[in-house]
């Protein structure tokens, strides 16, 4: 299934039933696992491994050289999972000595036109970023999550599960899990309600969710104090567990604010 004007460089490995398209590259160190499927012109550079029956559209750039400048051409990787979807001129770099070495991307993606994961970011399984978002470095975002069309996520932000940025919002604060954030720059606007319906929530469960943050944000103290009275307070709540784990954990960022909190933060 490899097309004659498709070029597949010495040292390539290609998986049972991998399909390249018309004038697609594979670079000499790619792995292209049971079922991948290039279209034609996309290109797969790097030490780059490809799960199983995933898809890259014409002119996407999988695994070329990170847009670093301390990149000194360090034998870094991106590791892709299965059944993601890769589409027009959507660019995935590899990891730098600075960042671990390594991209990683989950299972069951969805990268629309034109959008970019950095160097060194971490991205979950699940993941769906619209047309021309974008991760700087370093960028962490959990399972599920859902980056709107246009936002730009500023290096080391975390990104929780099941969350959602708003689309053209500038995010340069971590978003707890199924937060919901919105503007430039972004604060937090509520709960992902949409995302967690979807994942099976229930109502109740989601009220007591959001009873939760607004404890979160409306009490005192340092984040990880503030986690343990969640924690107290709410006991063998798994997305309330989540929600503390992720706010306790360390982070590079401070986190998106309702926006009320943000002008008593930004006054102070």
């Amino acid at each position: 299934m490899i097309h004659p004007t498709a070029i597949i460089e010495q040292g390539a490995r290609l998986g049972d039933g991998v399909c390249v398209g018309p004038y697609a590259h594979v670079g000499p160190d790619v792995v292209l696992a049971e079922g991948v499927e290039l279209f034609s012109h996309a290109v797969v550079a790097g030490r780059t491994s490809v799960g199983p029956r995933t898809r890259i559209w014409p002119f996407a750039s999988v695994g070329h050289q990170p847009q670093d400048l301390k990149y000194a051409g360090e034998p870094s990787r991106l590791e892709i999972g299965a059944d993601c979807m890769i589409r027009e001129h959507a660019t995935l770099n590899p990891g730098t000595e600075g960042g671990g070495m390594l991209t990683r991307v989950g299972d069951g993606c969805l990268f629309m036109m034109g959008t970019h994961v950095g160097h060194d970011c971490h991205v979950g399984s699940g993941v769906i970023m619209a047309n021309n978002a974008t991760l700087a470095g370093h960028v962490s975002v959990g399972d599920h999550a859902v980056l709107g069309g246009l936002c730009a996520v500023h290096q080391w932000v975390r990104i929780g599960d099941g969350a959602m940025v708003g689309g053209m919002a500038g995010v340069e604060r971590d978003v707890i899990p199924f937060g919901s954030v919105i503007g430039n720059r972004a604060h937090l606007a509520g709960l992902n309600t949409i995302g967690l319906r979807r994942r099976g929530v229930d109502r109740k469960a989601i009220g007591r969710l959001r009873l939760a943050v607004d404890q979160l944000f409306d009490d005192d103290g340092p984040m990880e104090a503030r986690a343990e009275r969640l924690r107290a307070g709410h006991p063998s709540e798994m997305l309330i567990e989540e929600l503390a784990a992720f706010v306790s954990a360390e982070t590079k960022r401070r986190f998106c604010l309702p926006k009320t909190r943000l002008a008593e933060a930004e006054e102070a």
